[in-house]
C-alpha cells in the first residue's frame, strides 16, 4: 500500500489552472497533490547575444522554491548571493524541455522567459513545473497570435513530466515526498504526448535496478504523460 492509499499507477490529484497570474502574457498554476508550482511566461523582444540575427527565437527558464514551500524555513538564494547546482540544474531542464517543442525559427528573433516558483513542496516540483510550464507557455503564443505578433503557435507537440520509482519493490507513478524519500530508485521522466523521450534521470538509490524494474517505470510514465497531456489540451481548449 502506498502511503497516500493510490494505486500503483494513479497519479496524484492533477490541477492545471490556466491565467492564474494577471499580468504574465501566459501562466498556470500546476497542483500536483500538494506539490503547488506557479508558472508565469513573459514575452521579451529580444533574443540573448548568442541569437542575435539569427532569425531564430529562444525559450528559457527560471526556477525557484519559496522560503517557506517546505517543513522548514529556507534562505532564499537571493539572500545567499548565488543559485545552488540544483536550482541551475531544474531551470536547464525546464528551458531543454520546452524547446523540445518548439518551433524557434517560427518565433521570430524574441525570447519567451517562463519563472517557475515552488509555492509549496511535497515531492515531484521538477516535474509539475514542466507539466504546467507548457501551458503557461502556449497561453503566451496564443496571445501573441492575437495580437497579430505570430501567425501561428509555434509548438510541434506536446511536453510533460512524470516521476516514477520503485517503492517497497512495487513501480509507483509519481511519487510524492514520503515515497521519494523512501523509494529504491525514482527517475523524472520528460516525454511528449506521444511517449517519446525527451529526457530522463534516473538513480537507484539503494541498490542497482533492472533493465525490465526501468522498462515497468517507462511504461508507468507513458501513461502518466498521457494523462497529463489530455489535462493540458482540456485547459487550453484544444
Amino acid at each position: 500500500m502506498r502511503p497516500s492509499g493510490r494505486l500503483p499507477n494513479q497519479l496524484r490529484n492533477i490541477v492545471l489552472e490556466p491565467g492564474f497570474s494577471k499580468y504574465a502574457e501566459g501562466s498556470c498554476l500546476a497542483r500536483f497533490g500538494d506539490t503547488h508550482v506557479l508558472c508565469t511566461a513573459s514575452v521579451d523582444e529580444r533574443v540573448p547575444p548568442f541569437l542575435r540575427n539569427s532569425g531564430k527565437g529562444w525559450v528559457t527558464a527560471e526556477y525557484g522554491m519559496l522560503p517557506r514551500s517546505t517543513h522548514t524555513r529556507t534562505d532564499r538564494e537571493a539572500a545567499k548571493g548565488k543559485q545552488s547546482g540544483r536550482t541551475q540544474e531544474i531551470q536547464r531542464l525546464i528551458g531543454r524541455s520546452l524547446r523540445a517543442v518548439v518551433d524557434l525559427p517560427a518565433m521570430g528573433e524574441r525570447q519567451i522567459k517562463v519563472d517557475c516558483d515552488v509555492i509549496q513542496a511535497d515531492g515531484g516540483t521538477r516535474t509539475a513545473a514542466i507539466t504546467g510550464s507548457y501551458v503557461a507557455l502556449y497561453l503566451a503564443f496564443q496571445k501573441m497570435v492575437s495580437l497579430g505578433i505570430l501567425s501561428a503557435v509555434p509548438m510541434a507537440g506536446q511536453v510533460a513530466a512524470v516521476s516514477c520509482g520503485l517503492y517497497k519493490g512495487t513501480p509507483v507513478l509519481d511519487l510524492d515526498y514520503a515515497e521519494d524519500s523512501n523509494c529504491q530508485a525514482d527517475a523524472n521522466f520528460v516525454l511528449t504526448s506521444d511517449g517519446r523521450i525527451v529526457e530522463i534521470q534516473g538513480t537507484a538509490e539503494d541498490v542497482p535496478f533492472a533493465q525490465s524494474e526501468f522498462l515497468a517505470l517507462l511504461d508507468l510514465a507513458q501513461q502518466g504523460v498521457a494523462e497529463l497531456a489530455a489535462l493540458q489540451r482540456q485547459v487550453l481548449g484544444l
